[in-house]
């Protein structure tokens, strides 16, 4: 049996233990990163790939394989019917990064909430060192306390981020699920729109969540709201996020995740002149312990399917709106 990892660096930069994937096959392919996939899998029986993408093309020329497995959660790169159709078991690994997104999105929120970059700056351009007082009360300093949270996609990642929330003392209101019946522990999206001052977004990116909050979505929002978007770029639409920043329609938004990774060809919310905006690239998920895991359980799933019972198939469906 051979495997064939085909972005590598993108989960391990040298400083994680592969010991467990490479013990999981007799014989690897560990590439950094791939151009020719089709070349790269030919004779493989197991692809591993985080971010390249594997289309019908591809799949359907893949004669040998028979496993893919996903380093994440989402599937989206990777054409599940054409799987199917061959034959070919998908896996993703799932809750390996629960703490270090949680922990990243409560960085942004309160960075934005507390205004720290703007203290940092003022401090840094001696505004402190010249105040007349000890303290400086330039920016608003808001409290999570007492604060309605909104959390749109109520999976693992939500459920984690609420139970934080609730520790700072805050009210959480969870999006109703589009298509599906009321469910009265949940609210309409723009129900939660209008009422939240902090906005969490955690659902996949589908057909029904792609550009789900756009300009009419932004322009429910309360002025003093914040938008917070670690899961996919695609569900916001960066044009309305951007214009919504510089309109001062709403205090601010701390985003991971852009339409295009990496974005070669730009996005609006690069502008480095956007207001209250903090864009990190892509890392939420990225604490060592949680890649570290993520490697484990790829040759955990990897041994299953050795063992004839996979775990962790993805199926081929469409998946469902905000959870």
């Amino acid at each position: 049996m051979r495997g064939v990892f085909l972005d590598l660096e993108t989960v391990d930069h040298d400083d994680l233990d592969l010991q467990l994937l490479e013990s999981a096959l007799p014989e690897w392919s560990l590439l950094k990163n791939t151009r020719d996939v089709i070349q790269a899998i030919h004779g493989a029986d197991i692809v591993v790939t985080n971010k390249v993408c594997l289309d019908r093309d591809i799949l359907l020329a893949a004669e040998q394989l028979k496993l893919v497995c996903i380093a994440a959660t989402g599937a989206n790169n990777v054409d599940l019917i054409a799987a199917r159709e061959r034959n070919i078991t998908v896996c993703n690994v799932r809750a390996y990064a629960t703490a270090s997104v949680v922990e990243h999105v409560f960085t942004l929120i309160l960075n934005l909430v507390r205004n720290l970059q703007k203290y940092r700056d003022a401090v840094n351009h001696g505004a402190w060192q010249n105040a007349d007082g000890f303290c400086l009360l330039d920016f608003p300093v808001r409290e999570l306390s007492g604060q309605t949270l909104g959390i749109i996609g109520y999976g693992e990642l939500g459920k984690a981020v609420a139970t934080i929330a609730r520790a700072f003392g805050m009210r959480i209101l969870i999006a109703q699920r589009t298509g599906t019946p009321p469910d009265p522990d949940r609210v309409p999206l723009d129900k939660l729109l209008s009422e939240s001052g902090i906005i969490s977004v955690h659902c996949p990116l589908t057909d029904s969540t792609r550009n789900l909050i756009g300009h009419r979505e932004l322009a429910l929002m309360r002025k003093d709201a914040i938008l917070i978007n670690t899961a996919r770029g695609g569900i916001v639409d960066e044009t309305a996020l951007s214009d919504a920043l510089l309109d001062g329609r709403i205090a601010g938004a701390g985003i991971d995740v852009l339409g295009e990774e990496p974005p070669r060809n730009g996005s609006p919310l690069l502008d480095p002149s956007l207001p209250n905006l903090i864009v990190t690239p892509h890392i939420a998920w990225a604490g060592i312990n949680a890649r570290q895991t993520l490697v484990n359980e790829i040759a955990v799933n990897i041994k299953a399917f050795l063992d004839g019972s996979p775990r962790n198939v993805v199926q081929a469906r469409r998946l469902p709106g905000p959870r």
